[in-house]
C-alpha cells in the first residue's frame, strides 16, 4: 500500500493538472429515442476548461432500481466518440463498428448498463479540419503545441475521462457503488489511467493496450496522446496499470494485433501480477487471449462486469 501511494503521488506528478471540474452546466444538444435506450447528446461546460461532449446512453426503464453504470472510452481515430455509441449517421462509423466491434457503449446499453462516453482529444469532433495537420498524426502536432503552453495532451484527457465519470457517478437512475470503465486501444490506456487514479471504478476492461513504452521508445513510433515525460524513470504501463490492484481488471490481447508485442505480453502481465499477488488477489487479475486483431471481444468482460455491478442478476 505504501508503495501505491507513492507510485500514485509520482504519477499526479508527472501529468500535472488534471482534476475535472466540480460544478459544471449541462447543454442538451439532442436527445434521441431508440427501441432499447435513450441517447442524450450533451456538452458540458466550466469555466476554464474546454467544453467536453460526451454521450449519455440511458435503458429503457424495466423498473425503478438504480442500475449500474459504465464509462465507455473510445480510441484513436478520426470518428471520436460515434462508434462507441452505435451513432452510425456519420459516414464511415458502420465500417468501423464492423471491423472493430467498436460499438461496446451501445451493447453496453442494451445490456442493462446506463453509459457515459465522452469524446476526447483531437479526435472526431474535437480536431481542426484535418487537411490543416498535412500528413502528419494530429495526437503529436497536439501533444507539442500543448508543450508549449505546459500542459499535457494525456493529462487534458484524464481530465475529461473523470469528468464523465462524474457526470456518471452523478445521474439519479445510476448506483454509484456499481461503476465500472472499459475500452478499446486509446480507448483501453485511458480506460487503464482513468481506473488507476479513480478508485470508485470497480471493475475495469483494457482491450488491444497491453503494450509497454519501454517497447515503443526503442523500436517504433508512440502517438503523443499516450506520452507522460519522465514516466520511464520511474515505471511503465504494467506499474500503472498496478493501481487498480486488487479491483477486479480484464486484458483483452488479440491473437492477430499487430499493435502488442508478443514478447512483452508475459513481461507486463508478470509485473502487473505482482501487485495482486501482493494483495493476494490473484483471481482479480484476468486475461482474455482471443483469436483476432484489434478489436474489442467481450467474450469474458461481459460475464464479468455482470458479476461485479449486477451480482445475482440473472437477466442482464
Amino acid at each position: 500500500r505504501r508503495w501505491h501511494r507513492a507510485v500514485a503521488a509520482k504519477l499526479r506528478s508527472l501529468l500535472g493538472p488534471h482534476t475535472p471540474p466540480t460544478e459544471w452546466t449541462t447543454t442538451t444538444e439532442r436527445v434521441v429515442e431508440l427501441e432499447d435506450h435513450v441517447r442524450k447528446e450533451l456538452v458540458l461546460v466550466a469555466d476554464g476548461h474546454p467544453a467536453l461532449p460526451v454521450y449519455l446512453l440511458v435503458p429503457r426503464p424495466r423498473d425503478h432500481k438504480p442500475l449500474p453504470g459504465v464509462l465507455a472510452i473510445h480510441g484513436h481515430g478520426r470518428f471520436g466518440y460515434d462508434p462507441v455509441a452505435g451513432k452510425t449517421e456519420t459516414p464511415g462509423v458502420e465500417e468501423a463498428i464492423r471491423g472493430a466491434n467498436y460499438d461496446y457503449g451501445l451493447q453496453l446499453v442494451r445490456r442493462g448498463y446506463v453509459v457515459v462516453a465522452p469524446s476526447m482529444t483531437p479526435f472526431g469532433r474535437r480536431v481542426a479540419e484535418r487537411s490543416q495537420y498535412g500528413n502528419q498524426d494530429p495526437c503529436a502536432v497536439t501533444f507539442v503545441r500543448m508543450q508549449l503552453l505546459g500542459k499535457l495532451l494525456i493529462a487534458e484527457n484524464l481530465r475529461d475521462t473523470l469528468w464523465a465519470f462524474e457526470l456518471l457517478a452523478r445521474q439519479p437512475q445510476v448506483d454509484p457503488q456499481r461503476l465500472g470503465c472499459v475500452g478499446l486501444s486509446y480507448g483501453g490506456r485511458m480506460t487503464m489511467l482513468t481506473s488507476a487514479l479513480e478508485p470508485r471504478i470497480r471493475v475495469a476492461v483494457i482491450s488491444g493496450a497491453l503494450n509497454v513504452m519501454q517497447e515503443r521508445v526503442a523500436h517504433r513510433y508512440s502517438c503523443g496522446a499516450q506520452v507522460i515525460p519522465g514516466l520511464l524513470h520511474y515505471g511503465d504501463v504494467p506499474e500503472i496499470a498496478s493501481l487498480i490492484a486488487p479491483r477486479r481488471c480484464l486484458w483483452e490481447i488479440g491473437s492477430e494485433d499487430g499493435l502488442i508485442i508478443p514478447e512483452w505480453v508475459d513481461v507486463a502481465l508478470e509485473r502487473l501480477g505482482r501487485a495482486y499477488q501482493a494483495f493476494d488477489a490473484e483471481e482479480n487479475l484476468q486475461v482474455d487471449r482471443f483469436q483476432g486483431s484489434h478489436r474489442w471481444s467481450g467474450r469474458l468482460a461481459y460475464p464479468l462486469l455482470e458479476s461485479v455491478l449486477n451480482p445475482g442478476d440473472s437477466d442482464p
